[in-house]
C-alpha cells in the first residue's frame, strides 16, 4: 500500500514508535525512487518533507510506503532496495547481504 507522501498524518498514533524501512517515490511521466531508508518511520518522513532534492519532483504526486521491520533485518532490505531501485537521492546503504522483499507496488 503507498500515501501521499505530504499528506500523510505522521502524527497518528499508529506512527508511534513504528521503526522500519520506507520507499519515496513520484509516479510522474518517468517514475523513480526519490529516497530510501530505515528507523523510526514518522521522524525519518517528515526530515525528508524539507528535503529540496526530493520536494522538487512534488508536481509528479509524491508517494511513499513503509514496512514494520526488526532491526535486524533492515540494513539487508535497504540494501536490496537501494540495489534494485536505484534511489536518485541518497548515496550511502548497508554493505550488507541483500534480504529480497515485494515492491510496494508489486
Amino acid at each position: 500500500m503507498w500515501y501521499n507522501f505530504l499528506n500523510v498524518n505522521l502524527a497518528h498514533g499508529y506512527f508511534k514508535n513504528l521503526q522500519g524501512v520506507y520507499v519515496i517515490w513520484h509516479g510522474g511521466q518517468n517514475p523513480w525512487t526519490g529516497r530510501l531508508g530505515q528507523g523510526e518511520i514518522s521522524k525519518r518522513l517528515l526530515d525528508h518533507r524539507t528535503d529540496r532534492e526530493i520536494l522538487a519532483f512534488r508536481e509528479h504526486g509524491l508517494m511513499v510506503s513503509w514496512a514494520q521491520l526488526d532491526s535486524t533485518y533492515r540494513d539487508g532490505v535497504e540494501a536490496y532496495l537501494a540495489n534494485v531501485l536505484n534511489p536518485k537521492v541518497g548515496e550511502r546503504f548497508p554493505d550488507r547481504s541483500f534480504v529480497q522483499v515485494n515492491l510496494p507496488w508489486d
